[in-house]
């Protein structure tokens, strides 16, 4: 492939000032497209929404004009298919004067969630570009066969336009095949393809850049882990701005405890309910993806409400709380020893930059490391990067807001605006 921008290059501080700067950021799923158009001429957001519930009859489009302040508008009504969401979405961008026949659109980006070890860096979507997407289905069958649709329909509304591909895993494409590989027969996992990939790879390189940003200092300098917890979660070490290890392996199942996610796990708990609880591949799938993590150990996989049950003395929800933040200490404790020197901890994501018992908790007893929350500023509500560490702590302790369709757009623009 030819020379492209790495996945942490930030965007030059005064773009092609004459050149088409929108983007359109889409992520498309099995059943919903969300999108957003930023003007990468000084970052802003002019739009954003979401279609959802796509194939049913009571689909919901929802639209926010951002850039004029104005109120969003809500339908519902059958959305077929990919195809009629994006029109969909088209006719509500051109109710705001930000129709997809804009000359100022520079370029629509795509998340894709598995480019395995083929696409380390953002790419300009092809035929061949598409067959390789396809064939990593097998390794990502929720989430590639979306994303395909997403980026066919956008070729078929604008083929002039370059469409950009940003991949989950390619940031994460830079760990050593020490962390990558797993200890199994090398034969059998390079012809399946079975390796430590990673996900949520957008997310954790926005944030090791804008936490060393928060630090005053070059994302080559600086040695972060970064702690995305969502309804999914999963961990990063990155050493001077390139990932060195992370949670998430083959597949986003592995790794911390999550939603409704199992993360970690004896691989021979499968094979036990094959054969003593007689349970199909298929169904111990379900179980591990869909009725395990949280949900799984006190059915609620909602933070907020199971801190309130925690609060009023649920055994079962603190419980589930302990296993959660037991085994997100040990990956804070891991990455430590990974990375040897450690400048910031980053928490980001829903969890990570709202529930403060769970920073908290994350870090209590690690003192000797250097790592502390002040109680005052981990309690303290805000919406930029901030430190919640004590002053003059040794190792920064850091919220640091996620924002994956900027760094998709980013990324796309640093791309494709070139091209234009």
């Amino acid at each position: 492939m030819s020379a492209r921008p790495s996945p942490t290059t930030a965007l030059p501080d005064e773009p092609h000032s004459a050149a088409p700067s929108r983007v359109l950021v889409l992520n498309s799923g099995s059943s919903s497209v969300k999108y957003q158009l930023l003007d990468m001429r000084d970052r802003s957001r002019l739009a954003s929404g979401l279609v959802e519930r796509i194939g049913e009859q009571t689909s919901l489009v929802r639209h926010t004009p951002l850039a004029s302040g104005g109120r969003t508008r809500e339908r519902t009504g059958p959305v077929a298919g990919h195809d009629a969401a994006l029109k969909a979405m088209a006719e509500e961008l051109a109710l705001d004067g930000l129709g997809l026949d804009s000359p100022e659109l520079a370029a629509i980006g795509h998340r894709v969630v598995h480019g395995g070890m083929h696409f380390t860096e953002p790419t300009v979507v092809d035929d061949a570009v598409l067959a390789e997407i396809e064939r990593l289905i097998p390794v990502a069958p929720l989430h590639n066969p979306a994303n395909l649709t997403g980026i066919r329909t956008a070729m078929a509304l604008r083929p002039d336009l370059p469409q950009v591909a940003v991949f989950d895993t390619a940031f994460h494409t830079t760990m050593p095949e020490s962390a990558a590989r797993y200890a199994i027969d090398v034969e059998t996992a390079d012809r399946h393809r079975v390796r430590r990939y990673g996900f949520h790879g957008t997310s954790h390189a926005y944030v090791s850049r804008e936490t060393a940003r928060l630090l005053g200092k070059a994302p080559e300098d600086v040695n972060v882990i970064v702690l995305h917890l969502g309804n999914g979660a999963s961990a990063s070490a990155v050493r001077g701005g390139r990932c060195v290890d992370t949670s998430m392996g083959l597949t986003p199942l592995e790794g911390l405890v999550m939603g409704t996610r199992s993360g970690d796990m004896d691989p021979a708990v499968i094979f036990h309910l094959m054969r003593v609880g007689d349970m199909s591949a298929d169904e111990i799938d379900t179980l591990l993806n869909k009725k395990s993590g949280l949900v799984g150990l006190c059915g609620d996989n909602d933070m907020r409400e199971i801190r309130r049950r925690v609060d009023a003395g649920d055994e079962q929800a603190k419980l589930a709380f302990d296993i959660y933040i037991h085994r997100l200490k040990k990956y804070i404790g891991a990455y430590y020893a990974v990375l040897g020197r450690v400048d910031a901890v980053a928490f980001t994501a829903g969890v990570g930059e709202n529930a403060a018992p769970v920073r908290e908790a994350a870090v209590a007893g690690l003192t000797e490391l250097g790592l502390a929350v002040d109680a005052e500023r981990n309690g303290a509500r805000g919406d930029g990067p901030r430190l919640i560490s004590p002053a003059g702590a040794r190792v920064a302790v850091a919220v640091v807001p996620t924002d994956e369709e900027m760094e998709i757009a980013t990324q796309t623009y640093a791309l494709a605006g070139k091209r234009n």
